[in-house]
């Protein structure tokens, strides 16, 4: 029997094993079954070639737990390792590459799925390990024995079959791998897909209320997956079968593709297009990483571009480097053509459909948008490949690409400046009345409702020349769209300045700032109309998405435009009213206040080309006096007309319906206007 050590600097070794890699403690399984298939696959390879003559018989790899005595068995029946075979690739070589692990591990603490430690990841469960092997070749068999320490033994053996059996002995901290159900569910994560059957104990079956074990063997493993078979052999049914293998609880998937590729880089895989909801960070990290079927990560970022996280499926290429960091991923050159590629294949396969099935495609638009969108705002090639297949959608459920759809409002939406408007609606019910007053003024309205469409309009009409996209309700529909025409107003601008007053009295102070407008519109519009300006209410929703770099804006309250119709009916009746119940009050104060203002406005004149030390003191003064005078009367005159507007019902009602139409209405003041109402038409 030889005993030794097991390399020069093995005395810290495994006790950082077990403190740099504690959370990751599953993956010795993997590097266990990894090894047994490679030993299996290569016995494969000698058979092919006829070094090895005899029968192959069963190579399934046997994983089973004793929980009596506390250990964990892995066989297989592969080309086995003699003496000098263990000598050298166990006590040197597994070695060897185990402290090349752990050197590189301290320092990129982020590696993508921990490979490289190999054998030797049993001593992070164990605290004794054995091994039994015989080679296919005509040499006795070999015991190994480590107690985690750098002390072994190895010794010849007795074995009937050839390949190796490695015992685990589980330290008193990795108690749970001796439960069953955590060993089988750590085989299907990582070897779910492995080449060479693996089989766990006994399947299991339902009798007389119980579970009982049958005499067939549980295999883990799908040998045969369906990425690595050929496209034209599958059926729809087969993708959509091999999907809810992957994600049982997902629904159907919109449409997937096949990816096979062998040159310049190996990769094959198959990706699917779910239905993609509105919360993006539950749709990552779906996809599922393999190298060579052995499962990798499920945390694919940096390997494909960001918003193709958003996918599900299977990537598998022995070209990915596994042991980087994932900052070393972004400069990785294989990378880089894998991602390329992936992504002209997702833009080739949308294409394809939308060309083909273009029907097809529309009905699946709404659940495609999402990722659309987001792909073509955070990758610049796929914008280009994407613009000629993207839809936009109306407020009519009809779909056009961003051609059609230029084609289809260029004569009726083509302002004054010869820019082109994109009208837009982002809740039909909740805008209602302002996409119909568009319609009726013979506008078309997309419906622009998605979690990114306010980022996707800005990158829109940065991409399209002498365009401008504008919100419904960001004013009034006449102004939406300039045109040269304009229409009289049938209200004084006397009354407008008085009515202003009588308006903001009656404004809401929970709601956000409120800045009364006079438009002259048709007399059949509404007499009071709720906008918001496009731009700020735009930065405002970008900055709640992004709450980064747009602060100012996301801090700011809300700001809306109250716009009264001066051509209404009610807005005369109300200015007349306001004639003969305040009337002469407001006009005995603006008859003082006139000859005030026009002697300022004659001292501002005297001033205006003076630096302020030429100006007399004695001017200064009486510059003073008057704004004073002027700020207190003009005071007297907006308390008069305020007071006039609490008093009138008709105003608080007219303001309230503007707030409904725009569903901004709720709880206690909705209940007031409604019994208000009531008494109105009573």
């Amino acid at each position: 029997m030889q005993t030794g050590k097991i390399g020069v600097s093995a005395e810290n070794i495994f006790p950082i094993i077990k403190q740099h890699l504690y959370s990751d403690r599953d993956i010795f399984l993997r590097e266990l079954i990894a090894n047994a298939i490679d030993a299996t696959q290569k016995l494969k390879t000698l058979a092919n070639t006829g070094e090895y003559k005899d029968e192959l018989g069963d190579l399934t790899i046997n994983v089973s737990v004793d929980k009596k005595n506390n250990k964990i068995v892995v066989s297989d029946r592969g080309i086995g390792m003699t003496y000098e075979e263990v000598d050298k690739y166990i006590n040197q070589i597994a070695f060897s590459s185990a402290q090349e692990f752990i050197d590189k591990y301290k320092d990129k603490s982020n590696l993508i799925g921990h490979f490289g430690l190999g054998f030797y990841s049993i001593f992070m469960v164990a605290k004794k390990a054995e091994i039994y092997t015989k080679s296919y070749k005509d040499e006795p068999a070999v015991h190994w024995i480590c107690e985690g320490k750098q002390e072994y033994s190895l010794e010849e053996t007795e074995k009937e079959d050839r390949g190796t059996e490695i015992i685990m002995y589980l330290d008193d901290d990795s108690q749970e791998f001796l439960e069953e159900e955590t060993i089988e569910n750590t085989l299907k994560k990582y070897c779910r897909f492995l080449p060479i059957p693996i089989s766990f104990g006994k399947k299991k079956e339902y009798k007389d209320g119980e579970y009982v074990e049958t005499d067939e063997p549980n295999i883990i493993n799908d040998t045969e997956p369906l990425w690595k078979k050929k496209p034209a052999d599958l059926k729809d049914e087969d993708y959509t079968e091999f999907y809810k293998k992957l994600y049982p609880m997902a629904e159907d998937p919109l449409f997937h593709i096949h990816l096979n590729v062998d040159y310049p880089f190996n990769l094959t895989g198959i990706l699917y297009f779910p239905k993609i909801k509105s919360n993006l960070d539950v749709q990552r990290n779906k996809i599922h990483l393999y190298c060579n079927q052995v499962y990798v990560t499920d945390s694919v970022e940096g390997i494909v571009p960001e918003f193709l996280t958003l996918l599900h499926g299977v990537i598998d290429s022995p070209d990915i480097p596994l042991n980087v960091s994932r900052s070393d991923l972004q400069t990785d050159a294989n990378v880089k053509k894998i991602s390329s590629h992936i992504t002209k294949k997702v833009a080739d396969r949308l294409n394809e459909i939308f060309k083909n099935n273009r029907k097809q495609f529309e009905e699946k638009w709404d659940d495609l948008k999402l990722f659309i969108e987001y792909g073509m705002l955070s990758d610049e090639k796929f914008y280009d490949r994407a613009k000629n297949f993207a839809l936009l959608k109306n407020t009519e459920d009809q779909y056009y690409t961003f051609d059609e759809y230029a084609e289809l409002i260029k004569s009726n939406q083509t302002d004054k400046h010869n820019n082109l408007i994109y009208l837009y609606a982002t809740n039909k019910d909740e805008q209602y009345s302002f996409i119909q007053a568009a319609k009726d003024k013979g506008y078309d309205v997309l419906i622009m409702d998605g979690q990114l469409d306010t980022h996707f309009i800005n990158q829109l009409e940065q991409k399209f020349e002498n365009s401008r996209f504008v919100r419904v309700d960001a004013d009034i529909v006449d102004n939406l769209i300039e045109k040269d025409e304009k229409r009289e107003s049938t209200l004084s601008d006397e009354h407008k300045e008085d009515l202003r007053h009588v308006f903001e009295s009656r404004v809401p102070e929970n709601m956000g700032h409120f800045n009364v407008t006079f438009e002259n519109m048709s007399e059949n519009e509404n007499p009071l109309v709720i906008t918001q300006n496009e731009f700020m209410r735009r930065m405002k929703d970008m900055s709640q998405m992004t709450n980064e770099g747009m602060g100012i804006y996301g801090n700011l309250p809300d700001s809306y435009n109250l716009v009264v119709n001066s051509n209404h009916r009610l807005i005369h009746y109300l200015a007349d009213k306001k004639e003969e119940s305040v009337g002469e009050k407001v006009k005995s104060l603006k008859d003082e206040l006139k000859p005030l203002q026009e002697e300022k406005a004659q001292l501002d004149e005297a001033h205006k080309d003076k630096k302020d030390e030429d100006i007399p003191q004695e001017e200064k003064d009486k510059k003073s006096d008057l704004e004073n005078k002027i700020n207190d009367l003009e005071n007297q005159k907006k308390e008069v007309l305020t007071n006039f507007g609490k008093e009138q019902k008709l105003v608080k009602q007219l303001v309230d319906l503007a707030l409904v139409a725009n569903n901004m209405l709720k709880g206690e003041e909705l209940s007031t206007f409604v019994r208000r109402s009531v008494e109105l038409i009573k």
